[in-house]
């Protein structure tokens, strides 16, 4: 577990770098294509550094109130900050600050930058339906995401998907209107259409690819954290399953914030969809969980 609480620091800063020399790379291939001078590629770099320190200090706080989540105390809810409270002693980490969304949907999730300054959010309807030891399940699961620095790295990945789709557009906006230094007549041409064309398709699809690497397998990881924590593995599972009847949907969700929730948001899944899904199968997650219990 300290192992992978390490190797998720180190990936953080590797993904953070990474972003930043993939962008240097577009930003050059654009000045490149449309005759623009070092001074864009310096910018871009520059903007794609800023714009992720503010959305790893700021973003939080957007995603909560993008929620339209409400912070409560002990005397707001009892039942809820106490559970909290207890699996913060059990698991030995800071308590976050606790959010209530007025949801009918039943989902959770975890943000902030670390678990000195994380934050957890229930719906309302996951407080409703689920049973004790069900809800214990689902708020040990995203203590774990805090206690493994998962919450950071998944941040991160939010804020690789904005600014991807923002480069994107760029290109194809200079596509489209042709770059400062070049001639009319070769604004517009078929190699730049295909490069456009390439571009404008990989984007979103690169996207979900570092979404989908980063956050499967950490719902597994902490699947499985949790279950340490409550040694229950029965409760998160059946948590789980209500989660997935559950017909009602999330008004206050984008798919830029869909994987820091502990279920898939989206309810109305084909194919495709569920192929990129930012989650694994509830199904999958189930089979695993009711393995622990058997192991036991």
């Amino acid at each position: 577990m300290y192992q992978q609480i390490a190797d998720n620091k180190r990936r953080t800063w590797l993904l953070l770098i990474g972003f930043v020399i993939f962008l240097t790379l577009i930003a050059y291939l654009i000045a490149q294509v449309f005759g623009y001078g070092y001074d864009f590629v310096f910018n871009i770099g520059l903007f794609s550094v800023i714009w992720s320190l503010v959305s790893y200090y700021v973003g939080p706080s957007i995603v909560l109130a993008t929620a339209g989540a409400r912070r409560i105390n002990k005397e707001d809810n009892p039942y809820v900050y106490n559970l909290v409270e207890n699996l913060c002693i059990a698991s030995g980490q800071p308590l976050p600050k606790i959010y209530i969304s007025p949801e009918k949907a039943m989902n959770a999730f975890a943000t902030g930058r670390d678990p000195k300054h994380a934050s957890i959010c229930l719906t309302s309807g996951i407080i409703e339906n689920l049973e004790n030891e069900e809800l214990e399940g689902v708020i040990a699961h995203e203590l774990s995401h805090i206690k493994n620095y998962d919450i950071k790295v998944m941040t991160l990945a939010g804020v690789l998907v904005g600014i991807i789709v923002m480069i994107s557009d760029i290109f194809v906006r200079s596509l489209l209107w042709g770059g400062r230094n070049r001639d009319k007549e070769e604004r517009g041409s078929p190699i730049l259409m295909v490069i456009g064309l390439v571009l404008v398709v990989l984007s979103p699809i690169i996207a979900q690819i570092i979404q989908l690497a980063i956050s499967r397998r950490r719902e597994f990881l902490a699947d499985a954290s949790g279950v340490l924590l409550t040694r229950y593995p029965l409760g998160l599972a059946n948590a789980l399953r209500k989660i997935s009847q559950n017909t009602a949907e999330l008004r206050r969700v984008s798919q830029a914030t869909a994987h820091l929730y502990i279920a898939n948001p989206f309810k109305k899944q084909g194919f495709l969809v569920r192929l990129f899904s930012t989650h694994p199968a509830v199904a999958d997650r189930i089979k695993a969980l009711k393995g622990m219990e058997k192991s036991n």
